[in-house]
């Protein structure tokens, strides 16, 4: 099969195996760019340097790790020597894994790296007809991302020839699109807020009463996405925070024993992350009441030998209070 056809293909399988209904990064999601990029050509094309136009689309399976999948025709190309001045056509397709480093989010800067094999295609070189090249790449660059969804990508990639030995390289940059990730859950159904409950203050002489909220949400083994029956717990919290403005928390983030600590303490700041994102983008709570801090699996509340114990301690945790005067 043509390396166009299975790049249809491929494309049309992840699309429809995407939720398009939930705009969100991180594992799971997929990312679609157009790019253009000034093409750096190695002298045994004995051709100009030129651009080269298209697009990708890229999954991610973590949410730090993705596969893409691009697709560029190269224009203003010209032949040089022997075939000087004669226009050359052509097209590259590539299959890249790319590492990205720091955390998903709005506004957030995401330097990345990348690797992997292209298949070079240029049409009336030297004269005499095609040429054909397998190449391997290895790349870096940063993502910007706009908003939840929208980014803007600049990078650098360098192409070895495996066939000719040659050396090219690229500069670009893109606008894409990300969806359907699992890092910012879709909204659950509105639960009402459980009603506060107020001891009688003194007849003598009244006192302020201090009423307090406590949040203790759950997560699945090695995960980080708030689970949908969580937001109504999360809720009540934003709107006690709400009714009381002068009330801040700090978001507490905790995991099992299991995996290194260095990966539990990530996996803590993320969790920990993902419920003020819940707080603060969800149910309006101002971002400069509300932090968060991951302590991994340093203060367990539950026996971590037992399957049990380690769903326990699977969790994030927030508390707030105020004093009401009667």
């Amino acid at each position: 099969m043509k390396l166009k056809n299975t790049l249809g293909l491929v494309i049309g399988s992840l699309v429809a195996a995407t939720s398009l209904g939930a705009l969100a990064q991180g594992q799971g999601s997929v990312e679609v760019e157009a790019f253009g990029k000034r093409y750096f050509a190695d002298s045994t094309h004995d051709i100009t340097n030129g651009n080269l136009f298209g697009g990708s689309l890229g999954y991610f399976l973590t949410d730090d790790v993705s596969l893409n999948l691009s697709h560029g025709v190269y224009k203003s190309l010209e032949g040089e020597g022997l075939a000087r001045g004669q226009e050359i056509d052509g097209h590259l397709t590539a299959l890249e894994a790319a590492y990205h480093f720091g955390t998903p989010g709005v506004r957030s800067l995401r330097p990345y790296v990348s690797a992997g094999f292209a298949h070079q295609e240029l049409d009336n070189t030297y004269g005499r007809g095609q040429n054909k090249s397998t190449l391997a790449t290895v790349g870096t660059g940063v993502k910007y991302y706009v908003s939840e969804n929208v980014l803007l990508k600049a990078g650098l990639d360098m192409m070895h020839g495996l066939d000719q030995e040659q050396t090219e390289w690229m500069a670009g940059v893109g606008v894409g699109m990300n969806f359907g990730g699992g890092s910012q859950p879709a909204p659950a159904p509105v639960a009402e807020p459980a009603p506060l409950v107020e001891a009688p203050a003194p007849v003598a002489e009244p006192v302020p009463e201090v009423v307090r909220v406590e949040l203790d949400v759950k997560f699945d083994f090695d995960k980080a996405q708030v689970k949908p029956e969580s937001y109504g717990d999360i809720q009540n919290l934003a709107d006690f925070m709400n009714q009381y403005p002068q009330t801040t928390t700090v978001v507490e983030g905790h995991t099992d024993s299991v995996g290194t600590d260095a990966y539990n303490q990530k996996l803590s700041e993320r969790r920990a992350a993902a419920v003020r994102q819940v707080l603060v983008n969800q149910y309006g709570v101002d971002a400069g009441r509300v932090n968060s801090v991951g302590y991994g699996e340093s203060r367990p509340v539950a026996d971590n030998a037992t399957d049990a114990g380690r769903a326990v301690n699977r969790r994030v945790e927030a508390e707030v209070e105020a004093q009401i005067k009667q």
